[in-house]
């Protein structure tokens, strides 16, 4: 068993062959499968019954700064705690669909920023520590739980569109007949009645409040090929480049490079 703290380290892990079954989500898993010779097997349900969870902007509830106005206003003025940038809820969906799109990029226009997990994220603005997180609705309702008097310091004031819950990958080293294995053990975990069935639904309880797990291919990742796409293309749009030839250049390679993308996960698909 691997634990790990960063998006970085278990990237690492995943290139010295160290893993052989990982829990990813979005760019991590996409990475997986199309450069780290590993295939999706399943996906996680929630309780919610949603085929996913959004990314979310927090702030305080009282203070100097407060709303998305002023967000988008004045971006210099405000200290940002952000994830990493392979974080799809963390950095990847917040600026795609918000900051790159008001000309705001993440990395630069802020006063100051802190990267970390998003527990990290969300104290460092309940302490005061920065003005606005990123975060998900996910972990937003963990941090709820565990810190309710911090959590009741915090708002939302901004929300992404869906995105699509993680998925399990396995080396693409194991037969076909043991990844069909690992993976109705998985769709069967938790299902069945009795002590059995409800000491595993209480394990799925402790982590981010699971429901369960759905059979799935590489094709689950198509969503996550699409938003790494569309943030290439938006930063490619917004950047500084030394003329439009070499803008028009580097578009085409995102444009062919995504092509690649979604021809292999289609026809890699177990």
């Amino acid at each position: 068993m691997l634990s790990v703290t960063s998006y970085e380290a278990l990237e690492q892990a995943i290139q010295r062959d160290q893993v052989d079954m990982a829990f990813l989500s979005g760019k991590m898993a996409l990475d997986a499968v199309t450069q780290r010779r590993m295939s999706v097997v399943a996906q996680v349900t929630r309780h919610d019954g949603l085929p996913g969870y959004r990314a979310l902007l927090l702030a305080r509830k009282t203070g100097k700064f407060t709303t998305l106005k002023d967000l988008l206003a004045q971006p210099e003025r405000w200290r940002l705690a952000r994830g990493e940038s392979r974080s799809v809820s963390g950095f990847i969906v917040p600026q795609l669909q918000l900051f790159l799109p008001n000309h705001i990029a993440m990395e630069t226009r802020f006063a100051s920023e802190v990267v970390g997990t998003h527990q990290a994220t969300a104290l460092a603005v309940a302490n005061g520590e920065a003005d606005v997180a990123t975060n998900n609705t996910a972990d937003f309702e963990r941090f709820k739980l565990q810190f309710p008097a911090e959590a009741e310091r915090l708002q939302v004031i901004w929300e992404s569109e869906l995105i699509p819950h993680a998925q399990l990958v396995v080396r693409r080293e194991y037969s076909p007949e043991f990844q069909k294995k690992v993976q109705a053990f998985l769709v069967d975990y938790a299902r069945t009645k009795g002590p059995r069935g409800d000491a595993e639904r209480a394990v799925l309880k402790s982590l981010h409040d699971l429901a369960g797990f759905v059979a799935a291919d590489n094709t689950s990742l198509l969503p996550a090929a699409k938003l790494a796409y569309q943030l290439a293309r938006q930063s490619a749009m917004t950047s500084q480049w030394v003329n439009e030839a070499a803008r028009q250049a580097r578009l085409q390679r995102i444009e062919s490079g995504y092509a690649e993308q979604v021809a292999a996960l289609r026809n890699g698909a177990p």
